[in-house]
């Protein structure tokens, strides 16, 4: 898609990949940039309208694409990007050890948000004609994450879901980008460098976010920055038991001294 003159919009963009995601836009001609985030930081991230709001809720969300499409017009590109690691366990105790309240708020987050902005959006692109989805998910979505049960399992959900709205909505003219990077210079990462997300490097915010708009203007689903995990997800799908027992052994590497 042509990302000059659009109407885009980016969750989680208060900072980090979302932010660079803001400016990136702005930098290609994107005609009006809102921003989404539940911190009031939002308001100082650059973009030309702001929002506080969660993600999760999906009331909040429809408000929120409501004012944005009243105030801006219709919006062409909605990227999907706020997502929380969450429950973070390297003592590798137990992989259901996390509590409810942690498995339900990575649900909420990284699945349901993306679920809320396609129940108010899809019908309005449908009925113009076509518009584009960025979800941010995560190589843990085709791999794994190393001591966090819910992330791994709630971007592969996210990813699932990306899949499914690309096929079923394809014919409508709707295309979907989903965004899987490894390590990126966050908050989320940031003084965990030596985790195994950050074992091929760490790239910055603004790598990722050229990244992932160049994937969208060439209309491409799946995007990686990192590219060796386009090689990890072969060697998976062609060796499963080896890729398991691949990981199994690499988490031995983080297992805290007895």
């Amino acid at each position: 898609m042509q990302i000059g003159g659009v109407t885009a919009v980016v969750t989680g963009a208060a900072k980090g990949i979302g932010a660079a995601l803001v400016a990136e836009l702005k930098t290609r001609g994107a005609a009006h940039v809102a921003a989404f985030d539940i911190s009031d930081a939002v308001n100082s991230c650059g973009a030309d309208s702001s929002y506080t709001l969660d993600v999760s809720d999906a009331a909040e969300m429809r408000a929120a694409i409501g004012a944005v499409e009243a105030s801006a017009g219709p919006i062409g590109l909605f990227c999907s990007n706020a997502g929380i690691i969450g429950a973070l366990d390297l003592s590798f105790e137990n992989a259901a050890g996390a509590s409810v309240a942690d498995w339900q708020r990575a649900w909420d987050v990284n699945v349901m948000a993306h679920v809320h902005a396609a129940a108010v959006l899809v019908p309005l692109m449908r009925a113009r004609g076509g518009g584009h989805f960025l979800q941010t998910a995560s190589a843990a979505g085709l791999l794994s994450q190393i001591g966090s049960a819910p992330y791994a399992t709630t971007k592969h959900a996210a990813i699932g879901f990306a899949e499914n709205l690309a096929i079923s909505h394809r014919d409508d003219g709707i295309r979907v980008s989903v965004l899987c990077p490894q390590g990126v210079d966050t908050d989320m990462i940031r003084g965990a460098e030596d985790h195994p997300a950050a074992m091929d490097g760490v790239l910055s915010a603004e790598a990722v976010a050229k990244a992932a708009l160049d994937g969208v203007e060439a209309e491409r689903f799946l995007i990686l920055p990192h590219p060796k995990v386009e090689g990890y997800l072969t060697a998976k799908v062609a060796h499963y038991e080896r890729w398991i027992g691949g990981m199994a052994k690499l988490q031995r590497g983080y297992k805290p001294a007895s």
